[in-house]
């Protein structure tokens, strides 16, 4: 209930812009966030892993 209490705010722009908090668009996580991607690395793993990230190759050496 939190999370998504904190995804609502989130939506409104804030007083100042300073107070932005980078969130994962998935699951609302504010840290590990890649802004390249806009997710946390959690859900970038996972989406990497199934392939729906364009671009991203699982490496192996």
């Amino acid at each position: 209930m939190a999370r998504k209490s904190m995804m609502e705010k989130m939506k409104k722009a804030p007083k100042y812009g300073v107070r932005v908090r980078n969130r994962c668009l998935i699951c609302g996580r504010p840290r590990g966030f890649l802004r390249k991607f806009q997710m946390c690395r959690i859900c970038f793993r996972l989406h990497a892993l199934k392939g729906a990230v364009p671009g991203v190759i699982k490496s192996s050496w």
